[in-house]
């Protein structure tokens, strides 16, 4: 997956700047964005401070590991499945 360019608090500060009257059009233009990646951020970031962002972040780390540790274990049950039904 692609990495961003700003970091958390970077995205944050543009968020702000936002809230506080700033153009989008001119935010994008300063900061060299495209207008749908600050609409993005600001579904997914809005009203959030950085500490809550960064407990999201750790939160999809933690959930896409334990999605291939889930992916893993399945498929070893599935050969388990099919090596001791061939024995059978």
């Amino acid at each position: 997956m692609k990495t961003s360019r700003f970091s958390d608090a970077q995205i944050m500060a543009i968020l702000k700047q936002a809230e506080d009257g700033i153009a989008v059009a001119q935010l994008c233009r300063e900061h060299g964005m495209s207008d749908a990646s600050f609409y993005k951020w600001r579904a997914k970031f809005g009203g959030m401070d950085a500490s809550m962002v960064s407990q999201i972040k750790r939160m999809e780390d933690e959930n896409r590991r334990l999605k291939k540790m889930y992916a893993e274990l399945s498929m070893q049950n599935d050969l388990l499945k099919e090596a001791l039904g061939k024995k059978r």
